[in-house]
């Protein structure tokens, strides 16, 4: 009996003691585990705060350039330049010499085509019946009207132009922050560079973000209103002959009072 006690345990003492040390080491595992630190996502919010000071023009930016094309979308459009709906109407005026009946209906259409032709009808009323003498005060007419659009668009070009520079701007601040940081604390401690760093990375996507889709909105439109107003100059090109024709108007060499 005195032999048996002790081998007995001694033969269970082994696995209880692993279990032990296995059950302690788990316990460590899941306390670490609780313990460390939970990794804060990134939003655009907290982007926009690590970019500093310059985010904010630059958000200006951004809604001045969304609102500008959507503008230009609504501005430049065939319809408004060319008006053709008052073709029929407009024939009708020139094919019965009625100049009366040409103002109506450039004020019954209105866009910049029906704008510039309402200056031709009151041209000839006035009593300048020449091609040249209309021509010109449509011409002078049409600077004036088309000049209008072409300045929304060149807005977005502004802002294609300025927004890298501000996000530049953004970017030498926040190395400058960065370097001051550093000459203070030295560089024992890049945790203290990292978000002078955010906000000069930040800054300079954010204004290229702005600026490409800026730019490419500015060339669409650009070559929209250069096709729709090349359109404007053709139909007052056929409607001053269809004039030519039907006796409103005539050659320069044969003006009439």
């Amino acid at each position: 009996m005195p032999y048996i006690v002790p081998k007995f345990a001694f033969r269970w003492a082994i696995p209880i003691a692993s279990f032990l040390v296995a059950a302690r080491l788990s316990a460590q595992t899941s306390t670490g585990d609780e313990a460390a630190p939970v990794e804060e996502s990134i939003t655009l919010w907290t982007m926009f705060q690590q970019g500093g000071w310059a985010m904010y023009p630059l958000l200006l930016f951004s809604i001045a350039t969304v609102g500008l094309a959507g503008y230009c979308a609504v501005l430049i459009r065939d319809k408004r330049f060319l008006q053709p709906e008052a073709d029929e109407d407009l024939k009708k005026a020139i094919e019965s010499g009625d100049t009366e009946a040409g103002l109506t209906a450039c004020a019954a259409h209105d866009g910049y085509m029906t704008q510039i032709l309402e200056i031709g009808f009151t041209t000839i009323e006035e009593g300048h019946r020449s091609v040249g003498a209309v021509n010109e005060a449509m011409e002078e007419r049409a600077g004036k009207v088309l000049a209008g659009p072409m300045v929304f668009v060149q807005y977005l070009q502004v802002l294609a132009s300025i927004s890298p520079m501000m996000g530049l701007l953004g970017t030498v601040s926040g190395m400058v922050k960065a370097f001051r940081n550093i000459a203070d604390q030295g560089m024992g401690k890049p945790e203290l560079l990292a978000n002078n760093i955010s906000e000069a990375l930040i800054t300079t996507a954010t204004g290229l973000l702005i600026a490409i889709p800026a730019l490419m909105a500015y060339f669409y439109f650009k070559n929209k209103y250069l096709a729709a107003s090349s359109g404007i100059y053709e139909r007052l090109g056929k409607m001053t002959r269809l004039m030519t024709k039907h006796g409103l108007l005539t050659e320069d060499t044969k003006q009439s009072s």
